[in-house]
């Protein structure tokens, strides 16, 4: 089993899991690519579900896909930032949420429902007490960050435990044969640290990939830009450093799916990044160890400003462009699906030798 040592520093534990992730053996998607030439279509046809089909191969290392074990982790944190009123909604609504999550009746249940897919909701820093659900996974680090506009955001400790419990939910999803793993969140405040992130992390200006988030107003969003300009300049984080932005302007649950996204790739899963909160860990999970870019799929593009900038610094085109901002696991859902039907059509469809059907004139 893959663990972090908890005598060891953040840096330290999360390099001994980054080690474990290997590069793509080409044999497989080069295998796979020939076999799609020879399914009963004209070659490329299916587009890029023909590339989700052999980058599938290479990370699973199999020449029939699995996308049966499916699975959506939900990550719960509150954030301190939000004592500088740069959310449309109150901090209690984070713990509502997952109550939501939980009875089922959030967006992201409803398509998980739909595609067969399991929500995991993990409170990993709520602020309060979450009594009502055996199913929630209680892996809480603190009630909720700090104020990152007074100092960092967590100290290196809860750094290290947050890490650590994503490295630890892609353990447990590989020991019960998880195939696909999405990435979700929930948290309020946290489309103004994800923007923080991102400033540090492109050298771009706050006021270019800083959004309405839960539905600002004008005013609100240039209050959004002052108070993540002021936490920069208060911090200082290393835009070399993804553990020092992580520690002063990050938040427990992007902590959690950066080290998710780590021990998946470690693990040999596919993980399927959600909007703009789940590409900045996975920003910070490349600027880590970027062989786990190869293990990562973009599900869509959101409408925040910010998340264009994060999918061109990690190399990465969504496969959905449906204008959506609600975070949750919604777009991996939706992206599972897609990337089930991939693997499909590369399963299932038959050659132009089995179905006698002839081939394009030489």
């Amino acid at each position: 089993m893959i663990e972090i040592a908890t005598n060891r520093s953040a840096r330290e534990s999360i390099r001994e899991i980054a080690d474990q992730i290997p590069a793509i053996a080409p044999q497989w998607p080069e295998r796979a690519l020939r076999r799609l030439d020879n399914l009963t279509k004209p070659p490329g046809s299916l587009g890029r579900l023909e590339e989700i089909a052999a980058r599938l191969a290479g990370i699973q290392q199999k020449d029939v896909l699995d996308c049966s074990n499916k699975a959506i982790f939900t990550l719960a944190a509150d954030h301190g930032v939000t004592e500088e009123g740069v959310s449309a909604y109150p901090k209690a609504v984070t713990g509502q949420m997952v109550r939501n999550f939980l009875q089922g009746g959030a967006a992201v249940n409803v398509l998980c429902r739909q595609f067969g897919i399991e929500v995991v909701v993990v409170d990993i820093g709520v602020d309060g007490t979450m009594d009502l659900a055996a199913r929630l996974v209680k892996r809480k680090v603190a009630n909720g960050t700090r104020n990152m506009t007074r100092g960092p955001a967590m100290d290196e400790n809860q750094l290290a435990a947050a890490l650590q419990v994503g490295v630890e939910l892609a353990a447990g999803a590989a020991e019960q044969g998880r195939t696909l793993i999405g990435t979700g969140e929930m948290g309020i405040g946290n489309t103004t640290v994800t923007s923080a992130i991102t400033t540090v992390l492109t050298g771009r200006p706050a006021s270019q990939v800083t959004g309405m988030g839960t539905g600002l107003d004008f005013a609100g969003v240039e209050r959004k830009i002052a108070v993540i300009e002021r936490a920069i300049a208060v911090n200082r984080p290393d835009p070399s450093d993804p553990f020092d932005i992580l520690q002063k302007v990050g938040g427990f649950e992007i902590a959690g799916l950066t080290g998710l996204m780590l021990g998946g790739g470690a693990r040999r899963m596919a993980v399927i990044v959600d909007g703009f909160i789940a590409t900045a860990a996975a920003a910070l999970a490349c600027a880590i160890e970027p062989r786990v870019g190869a293990f990562l799929f973009a599900a869509h593009r959101s409408s925040e400003p910010g998340h264009e900038a994060l999918l061109e610094l990690i190399g990465q085109r969504p496969l959905l462009d449906l204008k959506m901002r609600l975070g949750e696991g919604t777009g991996a859902a939706l992206a599972m699906a897609v990337i089930e039907s991939a693997a499909k059509l590369f399963n299932e469809m038959a050659t132009f030798s089995s179905a006698h059907v002839s081939g394009a004139l030489s």
